[in-house]
């Protein structure tokens, strides 16, 4: 469904450009980026769709929030830091801790204050608490070495990352 959803938003896209928020409303959308925030398999898509969002941001409404978390997902995937800390991942221990940032977590959290978001220590508290009620709900798979491998096969497959 993710894929076919952004092939679609691909052919908006090449009529409209960045379905901006004075085009197709904000509800709209914020619907286009969670469809390429979620297009995970297709890495170009997802690049191109920031390019385009930066690139329009002069003259048109691009939520800076939601650029932002595009740019910081796509970081995470290529193995860079982030710069928002937008984006958390669990360690060894099933601990969730934000993936890694380019910038002290001070630096990081005046960035994520000026767009309006909470800290990061805010935002982990948050993330802890809704992943322990989703624990709760789901058993936990305990191979987590065979899930890593799983991964990064994953990201070199669709060409996140070349080794």
């Amino acid at each position: 469904m993710h894929l076919d959803n952004a092939r679609r938003l691909q052919e908006i896209i090449v009529h409209i450009g960045w379905p901006a928020q004075e085009q197709v409303g904000e509800e709209a959308s914020q619907a286009a980026w969670l469809l390429v925030q979620h297009a995970i398999s297709l890495p170009s898509f997802m690049k191109s769709a920031l390019t385009l969002m930066q690139e329009q941001e002069k003259t048109r409404t691009i939520n800076p929030v939601s650029m932002v978390f595009l740019s910081d997902r796509i970081a995470m995937y290529e193995d860079r830091p982030q710069s928002y800390g937008t984006q958390f991942v669990s360690d060894e221990q099933g601990i969730l801790l934000p993936y890694r940032l380019d910038d002290s977590v001070d630096q990081v959290n005046q960035r994520r204050l000026k767009l309006g978001l909470n800290s990061i220590e805010e935002r982990l508290l948050e993330l802890t608490a809704q992943m322990e009620v989703e624990q709760e709900e789901q058993p936990a798979e305990n191979d987590k070495h065979l899930q890593l491998e799983e991964y990064y096969a994953w990201r070199r497959k669709v060409g996140w990352i070349s080794t």
